[in-house]
């Protein structure tokens, strides 16, 4: 079985890190696994997430085109295609969705996507999404992460049987470091309550019900740090100064490996407005730190009010209850984050992960297409 992964990526992302997992795991199954990148002139040479793959021995094809360069990288595709003659096409995100599936499918070769999510926005941002769930319905098979993204997907127009649900998984290849280091590596202090969050900052992941949360709790000795970046920083910074919680936060940027740093926090807080499965869960729950999650898109599929404080999205004092709830009650907390770590281990391993998109991938090529 030959499997062509295309990708836009980021620096940093679920997106990027499933994308990654998938590959270098099919790759040791058997599956010969291969990544078309799109990326501009500066993210050539040193981009992080291609530069895993190639160190894990995944063979990458960097499609390197200035932007909206479309119809260069559709020839492109087109030409990797004849050349490498994958039986089946992947994509994942919307512009390998919308610019490059149509190639391969006028090759005659089936095209699966993943589907991680929808993030809203701007107007353009909100185009593309329309544009990509547009082309959903001219895919061979397209995977939903969660089940409330499965439900969305038909309700937008994709044949329901073509929609299959395929939750993430934890490949554990970056297993946490110890409180200590952890602190030291982020820069904070050796003691005091500290509370974690990660992502991209932009509104759909609602960092700034986070804020609304913490000026709630200014009788704890409670610290904020913000791991991630995005075109939402500034805005988020005026927004702590103006609820005057700025000196108890802090932003951290972008941190490579920043999963196996979580022990660092005492709370792991995940305040999204909408998700398909964050993988940034997987990591608190690997790292037994307790949680407290908004209940939305896929992360009641992952966590459930024995194994985190589940609330309401965009609900600062819910949120705000929730943290107190496992500062009071340190000894339950603690029991829900081993419970956490179990169902991880139980429910989202990577063997049957990947199991389930192989059988996909032979139930679309054929019987003896993969021999």
């Amino acid at each position: 079985m030959k499997v062509l992964h295309c990708v836009a990526p980021a620096q940093v992302g679920g997106l990027e890190r499933v994308v990654q997992a998938l590959a270098v795991g099919q790759r040791r199954a058997g599956i010969d696994a291969r990544v078309a990148a799109v990326v501009d002139l500066a993210q050539a040479d040193g981009h992080p997430v291609l530069h895993s793959l190639e160190e894990a021995r995944v063979p990458v094809t960097r499609i390197v085109l200035p932007p909206r360069a479309y119809l260069a990288e559709r020839a492109r595709v087109r030409a990797l295609c004849r050349e490498l003659r994958p039986m089946v096409v992947h994509t994942h995100g919307y512009r390998p969705d919308v610019v490059d599936a149509g190639v391969a499918r006028r090759l005659g070769i089936p095209v699966v996507t993943t589907v991680h999510g929808f993030t809203g926005g701007g107007w353009k941002n909100r185009l593309y999404e329309h544009l990509q769930r547009r082309a959903f319905r001219r895919f061979s098979a397209v995977v939903a992460v969660s089940r409330a993204l499965a439900d969305r997907l038909v309700a937008g127009g994709t044949a329901g049987d073509r929609v299959h649900v395929i939750p993430n998984a934890w490949s554990g290849e970056a297993p946490p470091v110890d409180r200590a280091v952890a602190r030291r590596e982020l820069g904070m202090p050796a003691d005091g309550l500290g509370i974690g969050w990660v992502g991209r900052l932009s509104n759909e992941k609602g960092a700034d019900v986070l804020l609304d949360a913490l000026a709630r709790l200014s009788d704890l000795p409670c610290r904020v740090c913000f791991v991630g970046d995005g075109l939402e920083r500034e805005p988020l910074e005026r927004q702590a100064a103006r609820l005057g919680v700025a000196h108890r936060t802090a932003w951290r940027g972008l941190v490579p490996g920043a999963g196996r740093l979580l022990r660092a926090f005492d709370v792991f807080v995940q305040s999204s407005r909408t998700e398909g499965m964050p993988m940034a869960l997987f990591e608190a729950m690997a790292a037994e730190v307790p949680i407290v999650a908004s209940a939305v898109g896929g992360v009641p599929d992952v966590l459930s009010p024995g194994e985190a404080i589940l609330v309401p999205p965009s609900d600062p004092a819910a949120l705000a209850a929730g943290i107190r709830q496992v500062v009071a009650d340190p000894a339950g907390a603690a029991d829900r984050a081993r419970a956490a770590r179990a169902r991880l281990e139980r429910d989202f391993a990577p063997a049957r992960w990947l199991e389930r998109y192989a059988a996909l991938y032979r139930r679309l090529v054929g019987p003896g297409g993969a021999e």
